[in-house]
């Protein structure tokens, strides 16, 4: 199929999102004559390309499109593109020769649709016309790149998501491109469908169990009509059955999304779909040790696996887990999983892959299990959760020591990411087993842990005291060392710092025996940490001295955050401020900002300020990190809470009812990167900012679907008019849209709609970034 000119196909619903990314592909042909849409199958690759071509001027020169999904000989590529721009051909020329013929050096735009399954045809032909058409450029989509020298690969990722915090309001989950494309499709199919607080976690709900996928989206959206929102929900665990019915007019391929996903699988080699299928075990994502694990078996050696894992990824078939994870991992999304899991079980291979993916994970485990203290230790298995909870099941009722180790590690990855209740009713069961006891004292001391971190203060120390006491009829050092410093969380929790300063040097004096010096080092911080809370602060920071350099070289972000925040409270103990400071600010520095690590050293510099005499300071980032807290379902441990809580007491009590009002009202707006540029005193957020009346317009503001889309084509400079084409509107009705922005948003100037689109905090978004990739 061909459209000529300018006379491109034009769409029946509009376009939602992406103006990121046409920003960006706008800017590509500058440096590359060939740039290549790549991206899973029904994310959006054919409606960005269209989208763009639409927004070139005229100047630009013609465009042509050629649909080459229906074409399935590559030996016939040339002839069919030449007859799809009407071009006839001359006695003994080939199709290449009357392609050049007929482009010659006139400025053109040729846009290739659909070209993976013919990439190497592809390839040849752009090669050669680039080569021979000085003028001619070429926008290809496909699920892999053409790998031409030259390339610019540009990745559409999937639509970005609503933050895990935006609940119900409808103005924070219409930042979602994949939020706003749902509402944009199911009001089509049902009116009167509109995003309310009623509605909107199960909306931000769907979009996330899609990832953001357009296709399963738009097909999602179409069933509002006939179904209630928490039935499409629960339908999702059947996702290719319920994601059918796409439009009749559109490719085949993408009438339903298993067709889709079909359409790609048909294209991989034998080795490539047994890979693939197997993946689909791994849900929590993998790396590539985990994939070879798992999927090497049957003719398919370890050494093939990185190869294939590139080639699927190359077919957008797995995605890269966005982040700066080494070694790096992938997952398959949600719909693709399903269909490779309905894949793998055909195949008779669902069982000896799930029995690799438990050993694998069980090695895991063994490989960490000396850890003196791997209940925070933060090893491989972090980051395996839900691979661990989908094993643990498989094991259910089976091999007894298989199930018992997987459970427990289960519960040492919820303990460490701050899920006490999931920790607890793991180890309730591993408690009341008699083969639990097979694990000796690591069952109860981590109990004990997770109890302190629920404030249950008896049970921890009754748990702590058992764990002591199973490991002392062992001859096991590290599991006694461990069971020590459990009981001695415990006590300090308790407040007994004596008795956990002694179970602090008895453990001191075991894990130094073993002469791994950065469990020495851990174990020494704990000691300090102790020593502080019993008011001796000195012999804390001759021990903060010895063990912070060598944690700061060897140890985790994590343990390196602990440590640098007891040395700031043992410096702040001691009345040097300046050093106390510095030590939190380091902390601030090196911890994820979303992270509940980054608001110790917040409540810290809280404690700083308010003993240097800056008590609305103090105020507003105790406020703040309560805030924060509060969102993140997070509580610090009782010693650290009760003097930062009672210094906060202090300031309130100190200050004018006004400037108290001021520091609490301010600490309330301080919020992500704004609160840690005033924690840091980088001369951001330290005074009321535009932004701040952005956020109190955000909590009065109403605006719909439509309107939101209106006045970010506003912020990206469009005309009425331009906004009334690209959204298939009149231009009457963007004008009464426009009035009704302006009116919700109490401004009356395009430039001041601009702003609020600018200072509006964007989404994290799930979405992979886009990439481009060099020559080759």
């Amino acid at each position: 199929m061909i459209a000529q000119g300018r006379d491109l196909p034009r769409a029946l619903d509009s376009f939602v999102g992406r103006q990121q990314e046409l920003s960006s592909l706008r800017t590509l042909p500058r440096t590359s004559r060939l740039v290549t849409l790549t991206g899973v199958g029904g994310v959006g690759k054919t409606r960005l390309a269209l989208e763009f071509a639409k927004g070139l001027p005229g100047r630009d020169g013609q465009v042509d499109l050629v649909e080459l999904d229906s074409l399935q000989d590559g030996a016939l590529l040339a002839q069919s593109v030449a007859a799809a721009l009407a071009v006839g051909e001359g006695a003994g020329q080939s199709g290449l020769d009357v392609l050049v013929r007929a482009i010659g050096d006139a400025s053109r735009l040729l846009i290739l649709d659909n070209c993976e399954h013919l990439a190497e045809p592809c390839a040849r032909l752009t090669a050669a016309l680039l080569g021979r058409c000085p003028r001619l450029r070429i926008l290809a989509t496909s699920r892999e790149a053409l790998r031409v020298p030259g390339e610019i690969v540009f990745r559409v990722g999937e639509l970005s998501l609503p933050p895990a915090d935006a609940g119900e309001d409808p103005i924070a989950l219409l930042r979602s491109d994949a939020v706003r494309l749902f509402v944009e499709r199911a009001t089509s199919c049902a009116p009167g469908f509109t995003l309310r607080r009623g509605n909107g976690r199960a909306v931000a709900e769907i979009c996330r169990r899609l990832d953001g996928l357009t296709l399963a989206i738009e097909l999602a959206a179409r069933r509002v009509g006939t179904l209630p929102l928490n039935d499409i929900l629960a339908g999702l665990d059947d996702q290719l059955s319920l994601l059918t019915d796409g439009s009749r007019i559109g490719p085949p391929r993408h009438r339903g999304l298993a067709a889709a996903i079909d359409w790609s699988h048909r294209l991989l080699d034998p080795a490539e779909q047994a890979v693939f299928r197997r993946l689909a075990v791994l849900v929590g994502g993998f790396d590539t040790a985990a994939a070879q694990a798992v999927c090497a078996a049957d003719g398919i050696a370890p050494r093939q696996i990185l190869r294939v894992l590139c080639a699927l990824e190359a077919k957008s078939l797995i995605a890269r887990v966005p982040g700066d994870a080494q070694p790096a991992r992938f997952r398959q999304l949600g719909a693709i999983r399903v269909y490779a899991m309905e894949r793998l079980h055909a195949s008779g291979e669902l069982h000896t892959t799930r029995e690799r993916a438990i050993e694998w994970l069980i090695g895991l485990a063994d490989g960490v299990g000396d850890e003196v203290f791997a209940d925070q230790a933060g090893g491989p298995l972090t980051v395996e959760r839900d691979n661990l909870a989908v094993a643990l099941a498989c094991t259910t009722g089976r091999d007894g020591s298989s199930h018992l180790r997987l459970t427990l590690e289960l519960a040492r990855v919820h303990f460490q990411q701050e899920q006490p209740s999931a920790a607890r009713s793991l180890l309730s069961g591993l408690l009341r087993e008699a083969d639990g006891r097979a694990l000796g004292g690591a069952v109860p001391a981590l109990a004990a842990r997770v109890a302190c971190q629920q404030a249950d203060l008896a049970q921890a120390l009754r748990l702590g005291e058992q764990a002591v006491d199973m490991e002392r009829t062992r001859n096991h050092p590290a599991g006694l060392a461990n069971a020590l410093d459990a009981r001695a969380a415990a006590r300090l929790c308790r407040g007994e710092f004596a008795a956990a300063v002694a179970d602090l040097r008895e453990c001191l004096d075991i894990v130094a025996a073993l002469g791994n010096p950065h469990d020495t080092a851990w174990c020494t911080h704990h000691l300090a940490w102790a020593l502080l809370q019993a008011g001796h602060e000195l012999e804390a920071d001759a021990l903060m001295s010895r063990c912070l350099p060598v944690l700061r070289q060897h140890a985790p972000w994590s343990r390196v955050a602990a440590a640098l925040h007891t040395a700031g409270a043992v410096r702040l103990a001691l009345g040097r401020l300046e050093s106390a400071e510095a030590l939190f600010t380091e902390v601030l520095r090196i911890v994820p900002e979303a992270s509940f690590h980054a608001l110790y050293p917040i409540e810290g510099l809280a404690l700083v300020a308010a003993e240097s005499g800056d008590l609305q300071r103090a105020l507003r980032l105790y406020e703040a990190a309560v805030q924060a807290r509060r969102r993140l379902d997070t509580e610090p441990e009782a010693p650290w809470r009760r003097q930062v809580e009672q210094t906060a007491t202090r300031a309130r009590k100190r200050l004018s009812p006004a400037a108290r009002e001021a520091a609490v009202s301010g600490g309330h707006r301080l919020l992500g990167d704004r609160l840690v540029a005033y924690a840091l005193r980088n001369g951001r957020g330290d005074h009321r900012t535009a932004t701040d009346a952005v956020q109190l317009v955000d909590d009065r503001s109403t605006l719909t679907a439509r309107e939101f889309m209106v006045a970010e084509l506003v912020a990206d400079g469009l005309t009425n008019r331009q906004i009334a084409d690209r959204l298939g509107l009149s231009i009457r009705t963007v004008a009464t849209h426009l009035d009704k922005v302006r009116d919700k948003l109490g401004v009356r100037s395009r430039t001041q709609i601009a702003l609020w689109v600018a200072a509006r905090p964007r989404t994290g978004a799930s979405r992979c970034d886009e990439f481009r990739d060099g020559p080759r």
